[in-house]
């Protein structure tokens, strides 16, 4: 009588471990969270392939490379597999669908990491952004630690506009609705609940051509940035724009619609007419600021579009450690 084989337990994430001989920050690097965002990948490749030929090299630390997070999502080239993994990221103790398996992976690799940049991308024409955790200042109703560290990574990666405050926003949009408080919480959010810090890289429009360049040239950049590899690193941006997202509205029917055709960023003054809803209420702007993220195809119950204001302090690059 022969012994039954052990069941191989799948495998829903494919992750590339890279450790080098000195101590120093774990980076770990997602790309297609969402599986029609390609930019992120096909930028990981390219790491792959020179880390695979040694013309790259580890030299302190430990980089993790997921090239793909939802492979459902991106053999489909959709969005979602079964549901969005960034807007409900969090260990599941009874995993139902494609997401929850995803993450449960995820969590895990996370919490062996400092350091997290996921890549993203727009259905929409958009200038390219980094999405960074709360503020540090008492001016932040939950202050964050590393939030130093995260904006000298930000001004590292080749972008000129930062945007904060998306927390706060979305816990608000779950409590109005009724909703799970985790569902709200992304990858981010979680690397920053297990004691580290990350940023969410927009590279831009998916189908832009540029945008796996600024995901490839971002992932280098870092590297240099936290001394992974023996690169100086490229002087970090002086100038940018920093936005505190402060407000989310939902989209509750497909007769809402939208006052004019907006773009991100697009400015906004008190009072400013933004959208209708069916019934013909008239959606005010509540302060001068910008739109961002207007979704003019989003579902009934799913965000529509997102309020910001510009920073007025003048955020100064501060000297900050190179991860833990």
């Amino acid at each position: 009588m022969t012994a039954d084989r052990p069941v191989a337990l799948r495998t829903f994430v494919d992750a590339h471990k890279f450790r080098g001989p000195l101590p120093g920050a774990r980076l770990i690097v997602l790309g297609a969270v969402h599986g029609n965002e390609p930019c992120g990948s096909i930028a990981i490749e390219r790491i792959l392939q020179e880390l695979a030929c040694g013309e790259l090299e580890i030299i302190a630390g430990q980089l993790t490379l997921v090239p793909v997070a939802n492979r459902l999502a991106y053999e489909r080239g959709t969005r979602n597999g079964d549901r969005d993994l960034n807007r409900n990221f969090a260990p599941i103790s009874t995993p139902s669908d494609n997401e929850d398996f995803i993450a449960n992976e995820l969590c895990l690799l996370l919490a062996e990491h400092t350091v997290l940049i996921d890549i993203h991308s727009f259905s929409w024409q958009s200038s390219p952004m980094v999405l960074l955790g709360p503020d540090s200042s008492a001016r932040d109703p939950h202050p964050f630690a590393f939030a130093c560290d995260e904006e000298s990574l930000a001004a590292h990666l080749g972008v000129s506009r930062a945007l904060y405050g998306w927390l706060a926003t979305n816990m608000q949009r779950a409590q109005r609705r009724g909703s799970s408080i985790q569902y709200c919480k992304g990858t981010t959010d979680y690397m920053r609940a297990v004691g580290g810090y990350g940023v969410t890289l927009e590279c831009g429009q998916h189908a832009d051509p540029l945008a796996p360049e600024l995901a490839y040239q971002a992932i280098r950049n870092a590297l240099a940035h936290l001394r992974l590899i023996a690169s100086e690193a490229p002087e970090p941006r002086q100038e940018i724009e920093f936005l505190r997202v402060y407000e989310v509205l939902d989209r509750n029917s497909t007769k809402d619609r939208f006052a004019r055709e907006w773009n991100s960023f697009d400015r906004l003054y008190l009072g400013d007419a933004v959208a209708y809803r069916s019934d013909g209420t008239v959606v005010l702007s509540p302060a001068d600021g910008v739109i961002v993220f207007p979704n003019e195809n989003a579902e009934p119950g799913t965000e529509w579009f997102y309020l910001a204001e510009r920073d007025p302090r003048v955020r100064k690059r501060r000297v900050c450690s190179n991860g833990k």
